[in-house]
């Protein structure tokens, strides 16, 4: 038996490829399919099932092209209705695979049909579960996403959740191993540790929901602090509940190489988003005007979920030479499939044949110093909030990247302010929607917070309410 997790971790998330005398079964998988089909020919097994812990929201799954290409059938959970073939399993279900047997636990409250599989080696023992985004290193998944679906109250699903826990997992043997859907950074939970396995013992010592007196303290320790969450997670949702294109046709559609002539042309007839994923370093020395920079080099993906949201935005791309294959995997792991094309050559290309360029002002974080001396400023700290309660720049105003669409439309565009965040990559994606919306005004901080921590520029872990939640004026 072979137990091999495959995590990504610019989405956070553990597929996992279990394989036992010529047989494979493959979790929560990506949406490219390509890599496990050149694992199981490697393997030499035969993938039997594919199962799927629930309708994900922050990713698109593999498991319809998956299927498709191997025969391999798709295995939900109790209650689950996904309008394509697939085996909707009974609570305690057992399958084969091989000399290892996986069993289906119904465990709802994330979402209804959330289910988590525990494994049963060879000699009969109970040795992993895969917990979903039931049970997380250190956190549980957010009962507040299927509120619509179920007719449910966020408490009412914690409530579930809380039965599924301790009716369900707790009761199993202390060292099981642990392997959840996601890992810390992803938005699927609130307090998510930083290792990705763990024992089921370990869990129950440090995961602060296992460690509530009561389902009535649990239900307000899971709900209390919840950000709202990306407006792209019920489009996701949907895609992997109703089924979505081949992501070989969407590949091949993105890269699609235009001209400058051909890429200004297709902008202004489908009305395309130019989405430029290169540095903020060098995004910032130059670009196409009106593009939104969400540099490859970070938390890509999220990113475009949070800030695009709609997955059905027709969308162009700017890329470093070589990485546009990369660019148009990412963006359909979370569903967006509507790549046009990218720029051939690169920003290079657009530059060379004279057209319009456009920059964003940047300063270094001891110009920055200089220029604030003795002076009264605004400050636009676009960091999470959690972020700036640790430390800030006095007086910064917090207003974090996620809420950008909100707290930007209470800018005064006469007032000049500077902008930062922790290293340079979320100020410069608000830098350019800034300027995208006509929003000039403004001086962005190379090396972001980091780097003025490093100068003389007063520092504070002073909250002033006024100054979090507070429109700018």
């Amino acid at each position: 038996m072979k137990i091999e997790q495959i995590y990504t971790g610019c989405l956070a998330q553990g597929a996992y490829y279990i394989v036992s005398d010529g047989e494979a079964a493959i979790i929560d998988p990506l949406r490219e399919t390509q890599p496990y089909i050149e694992r199981l020919q490697k393997d030499k097994v035969k993938l039997k099932y594919i199962f799927e812990t629930h309708f994900h929201a922050d990713f698109v799954s593999g498991h319809v092209d998956l299927s498709k290409k191997t025969g391999a059938l798709i295995v939900y959970g109790p209650t689950a209705k996904p309008e394509f073939d697939a085996i909707i399993a009974e609570d305690s279900q057992i399958f084969e695979i091989g000399a290892v047997k996986i069993k289906i636990l119904h465990t709802p409250g994330h979402t209804m049909e959330s289910s988590s599989f525990l494994l049963i080696d060879e000699k009969g023992n109970e040795k992993a579960l895969f917990s979903g985004d039931t049970l997380f290193l250190g956190d549980v998944g957010r009962p507040d996403l299927a509120q619509k679906a179920a007719h449910m109250t966020q408490e009412e699903l914690a409530g579930l959740l809380y039965d599924s826990l301790y009716q369900k997992i707790l009761p199993l043997d202390d060292e099981i191993i642990v392997y959840p859907a996601h890992g810390a950074g992803s938005a699927c939970g609130k307090n998510m540790q930083k290792e990705t396995v763990d024992t089921l013992e370990n869990q129950k010592k440090t995961n602060y929901a296992l460690n509530q007196n009561d389902k009535t303290s649990f239900i307000k320790a899971v709900t209390e602090g919840l950000l709202p969450p990306p407006a792209y997670f019920g489009m996701n949702v949907a895609m992997n509940k109703k089924g979505y294109d081949s992501f070989d046709e969407v590949l091949s559609k993105g890269l699609h190489a235009l001209s400058p002539e051909e890429f200004e042309e297709t902008v202004e007839f489908f009305g395309a988003l130019i989405l430029d994923v290169r540095n903020n370093d060098d995004f910032a020395k130059g670009y196409i005007p009106q593009s939104i920079n969400i540099g490859l080099d970070g938390d890509f993906a999220p990113w475009v979920g949070a800030l695009i949201a709609d997955v059905k935005q027709p969308i162009l791309l700017v890329t470093d030479e070589n990485n546009e294959e990369e660019t148009v995997t990412r963006l359909s792991r979370v569903g967006f499939d509507h790549i046009l094309g990218f720029l051939k050559g690169g920003f290079t290309s657009w530059k060379k044949t004279g057209k319009e360029i456009d920059r964003v002002h940047r300063i270094s974080a001891k110009q920055f110093e200089d220029e604030i001396r003795d002076k009264n400023v605004t400050v636009i700290d676009v960091r999470k909030d959690s972020e700036y309660l640790a430390e800030h720049v006095d007086n910064a105003y917090s207003k974090p990247l996620a809420y950008i669409n909100n707290w930007m439309n209470h800018i005064e565009p006469s007032e000049h302010f500077y902008l930062h965040c922790a290293g340079g990559y979320r100020s410069m994606m608000a830098a350019s929607i800034l300027q995208a919306r006509g929003f000039r005004n403004f001086t962005e901080i190379e090396g972001g917070f980091n780097a003025i921590a490093q100068t003389d520029v007063p520092i504070s872990d002073f909250v002033c309410q006024t100054k979090v939640l507070n429109s700018i004026k």
